[in-house]
């Protein structure tokens, strides 16, 4: 480093431009060049190599991490990843697809999001709309749908496809069991539901005495393919942060339902300071704790990301213990890791240090389960 800036001192002292080189220069080197070799940088979750090595081509080629991580999901989106990304999956109780999706700027902490979308088949370019064009953070239902529409994007389009039609028929036949109610009557039925017993509005919410079994969904029912968000990061060349999350909700939903898909700090949090989290799994339980936000500013605190995304999984675990999900976190020196309950995640990363994408597998453990506090608690402390 001396060297070249000894070098550089002998070009004309009257040439500002120089004399700024010579500063760029030498701050460059003392802040590390090391570790800028390891951006850019994408993260997603599960296999989705489609969805990465698009993500890739975009950040590799100079674009921002915004506009990779809308490429990447967009991929994902078209190839219907694991059937509970875009269109044509996971349908509600009445057999409607519908898509949310969230967009974060590291850089500027802006966020668009889009809820229950119906009839528009771009959920996270639907998303980035909101983000670039309105004030607001999220967009729901049929007026999220309108928007997108009045914006560009094509529509109204049937989001629905033969194969979630089938699969819904097949529900029916069933009996609509399993499904997300619960102290309904009738409770092994299709409805119309009400509530078992008599309610007063105004005194408990809930009575055990008139709770009735009912073949409910539960966290063994939960898997990749009925319950999942492609959720994507990426730092591109000029160590800058996005995120982003799409994905069809959760299979045989109670119509107008939100999972954490859009919600930012549970699916997704990006910081230009600190770094990234994507999340997936059970995103009604997950949403309860904004699991990324917590990864984002553990680090922020000092913890190395697989403490961090650990530390959030457990304390998911600890108030339910038989949830299923999983987070990864990457800081900004391009460390990444992830944490899971209940099921082995994979998780995607490609960087400039890679040939191509290599996948990592993250297994259940104690660990993650049950994070010491007291470690936790010295890393704090320092």
């Amino acid at each position: 480093m001396e060297r070249i800036i000894d070098e550089l001192r002998w070009l004309p002292r009257s040439s500002l431009l120089h004399l700024f080189l010579i500063i760029e220069v030498s701050m460059g080197l003392c802040h590390g060049v090391e570790i800028m070799e390891k951006y850019p940088m994408v993260v997603s979750t599960w296999p989705f190599l489609d969805a990465v090595r698009a993500a890739w081509r975009v950040v590799d080629g100079g674009l921002s991490a915004v506009d990779a991580v809308v490429e990447g999901c967009s991929v994902c989106e078209e190839l219907k990843c694991d059937g509970t990304v875009g269109p044509g999956g996971s349908p509600d109780e009445n057999g409607e697809t519908t898509l949310d999706a969230l967009i974060m700027n590291g850089a500027t902490m802006e966020v668009g999001a889009v809820a229950a979308m119906r009839y528009v088949k771009y959920g996270i370019r639907a998303a980035r709309l909101v983000m670039q064009h309105t004030r607001h953070t999220l967009l729901v239902g049929e007026k999220a749908s309108a928007f997108a529409i009045s914006m560009g994007l094509p529509g109204p389009s049937n989001l629905s496809s033969a194969e979630s039609l089938e699969k819904w028929s097949k529900w029916k036949e069933n009996r609509c069991q399993p499904n997300f109610r619960k102290d309904v009557l009738p409770s092994k039925g299709c409805g119309p539901y009400h509530p078992t017993g008599d309610y007063d509005f105004g005194g408990p919410t809930h009575s055990k005495t008139n709770m009735v079994e009912t073949t409910t969904l539960k966290s063994s029912d939960i898997n990749i393919h009925n319950h999942d968000t492609i959720a994507m990061a990426v730092v591109d060349k000029m160590g800058h942060v996005a995120v982003g999350t799409s994905s069809n909700g959760a299979t045989f939903k109670i119509p107008g339902r939100v999972g954490d898909g859009p919600m930012v700090g549970s699916s997704g949090y990006a910081d230009d300071e600190v770094g990234a989290c994507g999340a997936t799994g059970d995103g009604d339980v997950m949403m309860r704790f904004l699991p990324c936000y917590q990864v984002v500013e553990s680090m922020r605190l000092g913890l190395e990301p697989k403490l961090a995304a650990e530390d959030a999984i457990s304390r998911i675990a600890r108030k339910y213990p038989d949830f299923i999900g999983a987070v990864f976190a990457v800081n900004k020196n391009g460390v990444h890791a992830g944490a899971c309950h209940g099921w082995t995640f994979q998780y995607s990363v490609r960087s400039s240090d890679m040939d191509d994408v290599e996948v990592f597998t993250v297994i259940p453990s104690a660990s993650a389960a049950r994070v010491s506090h007291a470690a936790v608690g010295e890393v704090f402390s320092r």
